[in-house]
């Protein structure tokens, strides 16, 4: 079987989620099992109050960066959101809520965007992980 391929998301800001999604359709396309593990506002963003809404850019990127994604999106390049859906069609991916961060944010399940595959806990996140590769976002 293929490693594993983990990512912990804590960003919720538009690049970085874009980053998680182009990582993930990668990793899923080359066979590769991906499980994606969200807490605080990596979290938010998959609401589904927010899940299509702007998210934002990290501080780093400046206004030349806003004005490099949005020309993106003008061409053409699809959401962070539509990439991991797509790429969940690829092949395997799990994407789970961390259940501490659902009580932080005072968030129900039912406040989830449908790419969101359930809730757990960080102990289940990595009995789940196997010897995979975590990356942080």
């Amino acid at each position: 079987m293929s490693e594993t391929i983990n990512f912990v998301v804590f960003s919720g800001t538009d690049d970085k989620l874009q980053a998680l999604a182009v990582m993930s359709a990668g990793a899923a396309a080359l066979g590769k099992k991906v499980n994606i593990f969200l807490q605080y506002w990596g979290l938010r963003a998959f609401t589904k109050a927010c899940i299509d809404a702007e998210n934002g850019l990290s501080a780093e990127a400046g206004s030349d960066g806003r004005a490099a994604v949005d020309a993106l999106a003008k061409a053409g390049q699809a959401s962070w959101a539509d990439t991991l859906r797509m790429a969940k069609e690829l092949g395997e991916m799990d994407i789970q809520a961390c259940s501490l961060s659902m009580d932080l944010l005072h968030l129900e399940e039912s406040d989830l965007d449908p790419i969101v595959d359930g809730v757990e806990g960080v102990t289940a996140f990595y009995l789940n992980a196997d010897d995979g590769q975590i990356i942080f976002i």
